[in-house]
C-alpha cells in the first residue's frame, strides 16, 4: 500500500481521487458506517469550481447544486455582492451545494475504496512508512495522510500541537423539516446578507435547501446552543407560524481557530480541518481543504512514484500554511464585524467596511481573497484552439499530468513525457510557452530555462542528457 488516507469527507476523498488518477495504491478508511448526509459546508468557492473542472468532476457536482439567486460571496455577512467577474474566471458566482452531494460525486468518481466503520485506534510510524490500525485491521503504507477533521484521532494520537485561539461560543448547525413558515422564511438561497436574523436572544440563519428541508443555524447570546434551542429559536427569529416538524441531523461548531505548526510529520501529513479550523464566515473551510487535496496529491503520487525531487514534498507545507493561515486570519476579521452582540462601535465599523467594499477596486480585492482566484500562480482556464480544434485549458488537464502548452512551433526536451504532456496551441496574450503544474499553477512562463522549472516540479528527465 502507498498512502492510507483518513477521513471521507470532502478532503480526503478529494485527494483520494487525485492519487488515484496518478495510479497510486491507496485506501480511505472512515471512522463513520455510512455518509451522513447533512448540508454542512455547502458553499465551492470560484477557485474550488477551476480546480474541480481541472480533472471534469465539477459538471457532475454542479448539477446537483441548490437553486440559488445570482449573486456573489459575502464579506462578515455585509450586505455588499461580491464581484469576482473581473478575475478572468468561468465561475465568478459560488455554488451551493449539500457536503453530502460533494463527497457522494467524488467517491463515485474515484478509484481508490473507501472503508467504512473504521475508526482508528493506533498509529505507528517509522522511516520506512505508517501503520496503522482500523476497525481492528492493521494496514501498512507509505506514507498516511490525516484528513479526519478538526477533532483529528491522528493528530491525538500522535500529540501534534494544534495552537490558537479556542472558541467564544458553540452554536447548533442542523437539518431541519418544517410542518409550517412565516413570511420572514426564506423561499430561496440568496446572499448570505438577506438569510440573517437576530431576535432576542438568539442569531440565526435559516436557508431552503430543496425537498421542504432546511439548514437551520443558530446560536445564543450566552455563548452555548443544544438542541433544545432550535423549537423555540424558530419562533423567536421567524415568528410563531413557523413550525419545527422534524430535527434531520444536528452537530454543533464554534469559532475557535487553529492550525498546525507544520503539514508534514515525517510519512504523516496533515489536510482539511486536520491541519486548520477557523470561524464559519465567507464559505472557506471547505474549499480550503480541498485546494490542500489538490496541491498535495500530485506531490505525493510523484514521491510515491520516485520521481519527485526531494524537496517537492516540503513544498505542500510552504505553499499551503501561509495560504491557511491567510484564511485564519481574514476570518477573524470577519468574526469580530459579524458578532451578533457587537457593540454599537462595531456597528459603525461595519458600516465604514461596507462603504469600503461598494468601491469597485476594493470589492475586486476582497472578492478575489474570497474566492480563492487571487491564488499566486493561477491559470486562468483560457480558451485555445489546437490541431484537434477548440478546447480549453482546463479540458487539457484531465490527466492529471504536467502541461507545457506551446504557443508557437518549438522543440521541446523529451525527458518528461511520462509526466508532462505537450500541447501545442494558438497564441495567448502573446505568450511564447507556459508550463503548468498538474494543480493549475504556473510553474514557467519563459523566464529562465524551461528546463530548470522541470526538474524543480517534474525531478530528473527520463533521458540522460536532458
Amino acid at each position: 500500500m502507498d498512502v492510507i488516507i483518513a477521513g471521507a469527507g470532502p478532503t480526503g476523498l478529494a485527494l483520494a481521487y487525485e492519487l488515484g488518477l496518478a495510479g497510486v495504491e491507496a485506501v480511505v478508511v472512515e471512522r463513520l458506517a455510512e455518509r451522513l448526509e447533512q448540508v454542512k459546508g455547502g458553499a465551492i468557492q470560484a477557485r474550488t469550481s477551476e480546480l474541480l473542472d481541472l480533472r471534469g468532476l465539477l459538471d457532475p457536482i454542479a448539477a446537483r447544486s441548490l437553486s440559488r439567486t445570482a449573486t456573489g460571496g459575502h464579506f462578515a455577512m455585509l450586505p455588499v455582492s461580491l464581484d469576482a467577474s473581473g478575475w478572468g474566471t468561468r465561475h465568478p458566482l459560488p455554488l451551493s451545494v449539500p457536503q453530502w452531494i460533494i463527497e457522494e460525486e467524488l467517491e463515485r468518481a474515484s478509484t481508490v475504496p473507501v472503508r467504512r466503520d473504521a475508526a482508528i485506534t493506533a498509529v505507528e510510524q517509522d522511516d520506512d512508512g505508517v501503520t496503522v490500525t482500523a476497525g481492528g485491521t492493521r494496514l501498512r503504507a507509505s506514507y498516511l495522510v490525516a484528513c479526519d477533521g478538526a477533532h483529528s484521532t491522528v493528530r491525538k494520537l500522535l500529540d501534534v500541537p494544534f495552537p490558537g485561539r479556542p472558541g467564544t461560543f458553540r452554536a447548533v448547525l442542523t437539518d431541519i423539516v418544517l410542518t409550517s413558515v412565516s413570511d420572514l422564511v426564506p423561499t430561496e438561497i440568496g446572499h448570505m446578507s438577506t438569510l440573517t436574523r437576530r431576535a432576542g436572544d438568539y442569531w440565526g440563519m435559516l436557508v431552503p435547501v430543496g425537498g421542504g428541508r432546511y439548514r437551520f443555524t443558530v446560536g445564543h447570546s450566552s455563548g452555548e446552543t443544544s438542541e433544545d434551542d432550535v423549537a423555540t429559536a424558530l419562533t423567536v427569529l421567524y415568528g410563531a407560524e413557523t413550525v419545527l416538524g422534524e430535527i434531520l441531523t444536528l452537530s454543533h461548531f464554534t469559532d475557535a481557530t487553529r492550525q498546525v505548526e507544520q503539514y508534514r510529520h515525517n510519512r504523516v501529513l496533515f489536510a482539511g480541518d486536520a491541519a486548520h479550523i477557523h470561524p464559519p464566515y465567507g464559505g472557506q473551510g471547505l474549499n480550503l481543504g480541498v485546494r490542500d487535496a489538490f496541491n498535495l496529491g500530485w506531490k505525493l503520487a510523484a514521491t510515491v512514484h520516485g520521481w519527485a525531487p526531494p524537496e517537492l514534498l516540503d513544498t505542500y507545507h510552504s505553499e499551503r500554511h501561509p495560504d491557511a493561515a491567510r484564511v485564519l486570519h481574514h476570518t477573524s476579521a470577519q468574526r469580530a464585524l459579524a458578532d451578533p452582540s457587537a457593540s454599537d462601535d462595531i456597528g459603525a465599523l461595519r458600516d465604514i467596511v461596507a462603504d469600503l467594499l461598494r468601491v469597485p477596486g476594493a470589492n475586486h480585492h476582497m472578492a478575489g481573497m474570497m474566492s480563492g482566484l487571487d491564488a499566486e500562480g493561477r491559470v486562468p482556464d483560457h480558451d485555445l484552439v489546437t490541431d484537434k480544434g477548440p478546447t480549453r485549458v482546463a479540458e487539457l488537464m484531465r490527466s492529471g499530468r504536467g502541461l507545457l502548452l506551446d504557443f508557437g512551433s518549438h522543440e521541446w526536451p523529451a525527458g518528461w513525457a511520462d509526466r508532462v504532456d505537450v500541447v501545442h496551441a494558438k497564441s495567448v496574450e502573446d505568450l511564447e510557452a507556459v508550463l503548468i503544474r498538474p494543480d493549475g499553477t504556473l510553474a514557467w512562463n519563459g523566464d529562465g530555462p524551461v528546463t530548470d522549472a522541470l526538474r524543480t516540479w517534474f525531478g530528473a528527465p527520463v533521458s540522460p542528457g536532458a
